[in-house]
């Protein structure tokens, strides 16, 4: 149990970094340029005292615990194997200037960055983000802690509905037509499903 309710921490722990760092990222791309690599010290500190707060304060998150059937701590187990597989993938495609939007914060043109296409970005348009919610929903299952379960609802809704819209006008921006084209082309998060 303690494996568990560790898993648990920890995802509820580094989930912040998510819209702390890349909302403001990409509400306010120009801003971030002119502050320019400071950007990370300054988007991080508050993710430092959210995380510090969330461990501090577990046991209100957390909560007692479901226990699920069998059947679905292997569907956990899948999603967490899946979302793990797929943001490595992603990961390896965008290169770690990718993952820590770089090029939002380079003044425009110094960091040559290529739309990619290939991969799971040409079965959706933000993998990284449905990995995102993948490995949230197998810590859930697993774990069976509310506080996990409310996790896996907040990021769908926070990933799809706030930062990758965010993101998209961004990249509108930066690819012009081609991420038009391709954006008609690829669905945004579930394949080919389009919400």
């Amino acid at each position: 149990m303690m494996l568990y309710r560790t898993l648990a921490v920890m995802a509820l722990a580094m989930w912040p970094l998510i819209p702390i760092f890349f909302i403001p990222l990409h509400l306010k791309t120009g801003f971030w340029r002119k502050v320019g690599l400071l950007t990370y010290p300054i988007l991080l500190v508050p993710w430092f005292i959210a995380a510090y707060l969330i461990v501090a304060y577990q046991s209100l998150l957390l909560g007692n615990m479901f226990i699920f059937p069998v059947f679905l701590r292997i569907v956990g187990w899948v999603s967490l194997i899946a979302g793990l597989l797929l943001h490595t993938w992603t990961a390896k495609l965008l290169g770690l200037k990718g993952l820590i939007g770089y090029a939002e914060i380079r003044p425009a043109g110094e960091y040559k960055y290529k739309l990619i296409t290939s991969g799971p970005f040409s079965v959706v348009r933000h993998p990284t983000y449905l990995a995102h919610t993948l490995l949230l929903l197998g810590v859930f299952l697993l774990t069976g802690y509310p506080g996990t379960g409310l996790l896996v609802i907040l990021d769908f809704l926070v990933s799809y509905f706030v930062i990758t819209k965010l993101e998209e006008r961004e990249l509108n921006q930066r690819f012009g037509e081609k991420y038009r084209e391709y954006k008609r082309e690829v669905p945004r998060f579930f394949p080919g499903f389009r919400l």
